[in-house]
């Protein structure tokens, strides 16, 4: 792998970060406090391609190689991860899905509309009883004819009150575990689907998390995605690649720790100089820097993998197991740095602590990036 950036590459890294800067950065704390970002961020975010990054132009994309795609998501989850958690879930886990697994008439009416930021989508998996046992879904789709009726309960789901397409998840038989799940395409404006704005989260807060409720929700056939029985690979495939996108969101949030913490130690005197000098200052950035860079690597080795067409799962879970840890450690690091100041909102390490914990937690706990690795290590699954 050569780990020179192309000019593209490079091209594409500083436009996210000027857009960070510019469209980011000013309202940070007030999405934060307010809870909730500003929706005319969508269309920005298309208008400069973010979000139809690795998509066939032919529908609407911008091209472009998931190092790339990388890139971005870094810039945005430094930034904000509440913003490259839309990016991360209406391209990376809907669009990306419905180009790999749609129907031509699918991806017609959907990518061009996502891809420009006309439309959101949102990634309807989990369940207040399934987030790891992901194959345990409860949400039914009985068959009515020529349509599929829908009926069930989907928690915490990211973009889920902005979102005009689901990508929902349901059992389609009784064959026990993932074997009975089938993928959906559910327009958010249908019948019988209702949706609640999850508030009082610990990080994340300018993201619209949501919880779903299907009752009676009536679809045609031709919104299954893929074949019936294939649900649970599509989201199994669709969050391998997800975990890539967390990961570089997670490296962003740990730049931003190490950012934060280098600038902060050059001007907070105590005992007369900067703390900078203070060694054990020192080994509290030094310590966040390695993290950055480890991080980094394993996330550019994903993307390197994807686009030389390798396999990357197993790749995929260390680089989210270890920058989603390195991520909280970075920010924990970074608000000792700033001591009592870092409690408060005014200052960014608070924030980027709260966000980073839930990275852990989604797409994949700790636990099961962990369970992944070593059944890809040793052949034992230890389901």
């Amino acid at each position: 792998m050569n780990l020179e950036l192309t000019e593209e590459q490079s091209a594409v890294r500083r436009l996210a970060a000027d857009f960070v800067a510019r469209e980011v950065a000013p309202h940070v704390v007030d999405w934060d406090r307010t809870e909730s970002v500003d929706r005319g961020i969508v269309k920005k975010l298309g208008a400069l391609g973010f979000l139809g990054l690795t998509v066939d132009e032919e529908y609407g994309g911008s091209g472009g190689d998931h190092l790339a795609y990388c890139l971005v998501t870094e810039e945005l989850g430094r930034g904000d991860s509440s913003v490259r958690g839309i990016v991360s879930v209406s391209l990376g886990l809907v669009a990306k899905t419905v180009a790999a697994y749609g129907t031509d008439e699918q991806k017609r009416a959907w990518l061009p509309r996502l891809t420009s930021g006309d439309a959101v989508g949102c990634f309807g998996l989990t369940e207040p009883g399934t987030g790891s046992d992901a194959g345990s879904l409860a949400t039914r789709a009985v068959a009515d004819g020529g349509d599929w009726v829908l009926n069930g309960t989907k928690m915490f789901i990211t973009n889920g009150t902005w979102a005009d397409v689901v990508l929902l998840f349901a059992r389609t038989n009784d064959t026990p575990g993932h074997r009975g799940v089938s993928a959906f395409l559910v327009p958010a404006g249908t019948p019988g689907l209702s949706r609640r704005t999850i508030h009082g989260k610990l990080g994340l807060r300018g993201q619209a998390t949501a919880e779903l409720v299907l009752d009676d929700v009536r679809v045609p056939a031709s919104a299954m995605l893929g074949q019936e029985g294939r649900g649970f690979s599509i989201a199994m495939s669709a969050l391998a690649k997800g975990r890539m996108s967390v990961a570089a969101g997670c490296v962003g949030i740990a730049q931003a720790a190490l950012d934060a913490a280098v600038g902060y130690a050059a001007e907070r005197e105590q005992f007369g100089r900067p703390i900078a000098h203070y060694q054990l200052v020192q080994e509290l950035i030094s310590d966040i820097a390695v993290d950055v860079d480890a991080a980094r690597l394993l996330t550019w080795r994903v993307a390197d993998l994807v686009d030389r067409g390798e396999e990357f799962a197993t790749a995929a879970s260390k680089a989210k197991l270890f920058a989603s840890e390195a991520a909280v450690r970075a920010a924990n690091n970074a608000l000792q740095v700033f001591g009592g100041y870092g409690y408060i909102d005014e200052y960014p390490v608070g924030k980027l602590l709260r966000d980073a914990r839930v990275m852990t937690l989604y797409e994949g706990t700790s636990q099961i990036q962990k369970l992944i690795i070593g059944r890809a290590l040793t052949g034992v699954s230890a389901f």
